[in-house]
């Protein structure tokens, strides 16, 4: 199916009539378990010798749908979805990692991902690192003996800064550790992070691929290029599973063991599980992923230019502006346009933030993005209030910035919305 178009895929990838009704529409399959054809149908899958279905916390057939489309959209060999984006993110680290290793993560970073990698991961015996991923020298220097992932926002939150994955996939090709990039923002209608180099992808499925604000979820997508084997670095996918009664991961499922052991170890012992109906969900708000990202897209570039025209305003951060100083780069890599998430600062710092936020109507002030709806927040009070005043500036959230994700709506409605907001805030 993957010689279809991306418009055609994002409807009809992984989805087939239902066998046993005919139904069009994927089906809520909700249940919990799955009657076995008898005894050594039931040995066959508990040993991994037969792909079916077990148990919910394991496989479901709606989450099955989901995991294919995603795995196509993105040009990966599978998928594995879980209950959010965090889950993805631990999950996608769980194979890699061991207590003593560290992942090299960016420093544009959503909040609550700088918080996991930094205080949480911590728990587990994990370290992360930070690095300003333009400067590939320090890249290649933070890449030590026990780096397991370095790992990246395709198009970071809050910011909007486009990360040059090529580049960066070319620095942990010759360390040898693969590279995670999470494509929340960009959604694989503007970027496919694969195609550039990425081993792995995560996803808050609960943003633009849902799309209507209604569940969370999360994904992990395997490249399925990434040798395994090839270090001695990743015992879980290539030495023997104990569990499994030495079972070699890679060694048994070639391209798909990642995917094969997020299911068969991950979900089953970190219990992540997506529900049967927030795949539903999913599902329909990815048939029209590419309608609404391109007016995503098309709202954002106008409501970007006029924020930079304004005087209240000291800067803007979308990358879709001439004046950007990753401009280049989104036109280079981003061929669709710089997404619909970015940041703008506002004269009269913090408590002008505050007030603007509290006098628009139109913009909903919530913690989420790649809604319908146009959101706002400002960053610094809330999503990483948490980080001190140097990680806020250097993750893109200083306190006189605010965070915009725009939606589908008319853009004249946005703009006249944050003009009067404008006013309230700053005179």
């Amino acid at each position: 199916m993957s010689a279809y178009g991306f418009d055609t895929l994002a409807i009809h990838a992984g989805a087939r009539p239902d066998p046993a009704t005919g139904a069009r529409q994927t089906p809520i399959y909700q249940t919990t378990a799955y009657v076995f054809r008898d005894a050594d149908h039931a040995a066959a899958l508990f040993n991994l010798q037969e792909v079916g279905f077990i148990y919910s916390r394991l496989t479901n057939p709606t989450v099955s749908v989901l995991q294919e489309r995603i795995a196509t959209l993105e040009g990966g060999v599978g998928a594995v979805c879980c209950s959010s984006g965090h889950a993805a993110q631990i999950m996608a680290l769980f194979p890699l990692m061991r207590p003593g290793c560290n992942v090299v993560a960016s420093t544009r970073l959503y909040g609550g991902t700088y918080t996991q990698l930094t205080h949480t991961i911590r728990r587990f015996g994990w370290e992360a690192k930070f690095v300003d991923l333009d400067d590939l020298a320090a890249l290649e220097a933070a890449i030590d003996g026990n780096t397991r992932a370095v790992f990246c926002e395709s198009i970071a939150n809050p910011g909007g800064y486009v990360t040059d994955i090529p580049a960066v996939a070319e620095v942990t090709r010759r360390a040898g550790v693969p590279l995670i990039v999470d494509n929340t923002s960009a959604t694989p209608w503007l970027c496919r992070p694969l195609e550039q180099g990425a081993d792995l992808v995560v996803h808050s499925t609960t943003k633009y691929l849902t799309g209507n604000g209604t569940v969370t979820g999360g994904c992990i997508v395997d490249s399925g290029k990434f040798d395994w084997s090839a270090s001695g670095k990743f015992p879980s996918l290539s030495e023997p599973e104990v569990a499994y009664h030495g079972l070699r991961f890679h060694e048994t499922f070639g391209p798909m063991a990642f995917t094969f052991h997020g299911i068969a170890v991950g979900l089953r012992d970190l219990g992540m599980t997506m529900a049967p109906t927030t795949a539903f969900q999913t599902l329909l708000g990815i048939e029209t992923l590419s309608l609404r990202m391109e007016r995503h897209v098309q709202n954002a570039e106008k409501v970007a230019a006029w924020l930079e025209a304004r005087p209240e305003v000291e800067f803007v951060t979308y990358a879709g502006l001439p004046s950007s100083p990753y401009h280049d780069r989104a036109k280079r890599l981003y061929s669709k346009g710089a997404g619909a998430l970015f940041t703008f600062a506002l004269r009269g710092g913090y408590e002008a933030c505050v007030r603007f936020v509290d006098a628009v109507e139109l913009f909903s002030h919530v913690a989420n993005l790649g809604d319908a709806r146009s959101l706002i927040i400002h960053s610094a009070s809330t999503t990483h209030r948490q980080l001190t005043p140097e990680q806020q500036i250097a993750s893109g959230a200083a306190p006189n910035v605010v965070r915009l994700s725009i939606g589908i709506e008319n853009v004249d409605d946005l703009i006249a919305d944050l003009e009067q907001a404008l006013v309230k805030a700053v005179g």
